[in-house]
């Protein structure tokens, strides 16, 4: 990797936030990103809304059944920006003061780590990643997810799913939805994959709970994940 350019993350909120607050797991991570700040790299980590996110949206559609889409997706937007300065004050002196809310305008580096949210309904954090490296020319990103692998088919529903290592972003859309909903999860988004793909951008889809295996990924090591391009 090379130091020049940011390296780009797309950190799930299910990471973060799989139920309750995992304090022990954003300890190893910071402890991987700033091992790796102090080699002289710089970062980008675009933070999910995890189940703080659905317990938000669920408690707004059963006070209001009525509730629109478009309102579901801003509690979503909001509760990854909540995500994204709780992760920026963690990381203190080594994080912008500021997280990015508009992925289209670029903020300059004053530290090694600048953290961001969500941005507009009818994406997930995955498409505003998809907007940062556009704005910042990154050609490559983990997305940090709670699976080993991509699979072919939902293996929860379908014990034969097969594993996939490599995998391009035309046979990666045929396995996704078609269209995004709030709350909705896959692997990376439907909306961000169109957009990476006519930026050629390759994606890593990594296990965000094993960080010895992120740190395998950003050392150059061989590594657990699908890699789509």
């Amino acid at each position: 990797m090379s130091k020049q350019e940011p390296i780009l993350i797309s950190v799930g909120g299910s990471i973060i936030v799989p139920d309750e607050i995992d304090a022990n797991l954003i300890t190893e991570f910071k402890k991987t990103i700033l091992r790796k700040v102090d080699e002289g790299f710089r970062f980008i980590l675009t933070l999910g809304g995890g189940k703080t996110c659905r317990k938000y949206q669920a408690a707004a559609k059963f006070a209001e059944p009525d509730i629109t889409n478009n309102e579901l997706d801003w509690i979503g937007i909001h509760s990854t920006r909540f995500n994204a300065e709780f992760m920026r004050i963690i990381f203190g002196e080594h994080a912008n003061s500021e997280i990015i809310l508009d992925p289209m305008q670029k903020q300059e580096f004053t530290k090694s780590v600048i953290f961001a949210g969500g941005y507009r309904p009818t994406a997930s954090t995955d498409h505003s990643s998809v907007l940062i490296a556009r704005t910042y020319g990154i050609k490559s990103m983990i997305n940090l997810t709670n699976i080993d692998y991509v699979f072919d088919s939902d293996p929860k529903n379908n014990p034969n799913a097969k594993k996939i290592e490599q995998i391009t972003w035309s046979e990666y859309r045929k396995i996704i939805p078609a269209n995004w909903s709030p709350g909705a999860n896959a692997p990376f988004d439907p909306v961000a994959s169109k957009e990476a793909e006519e930026l050629g951008m390759i994606v890593a889809i990594l296990n965000g709970r094993r960080m010895e295996n992120l740190s395998n990924y950003l050392d150059g090591k061989p590594f657990i994940g699908t890699v789509i391009k």
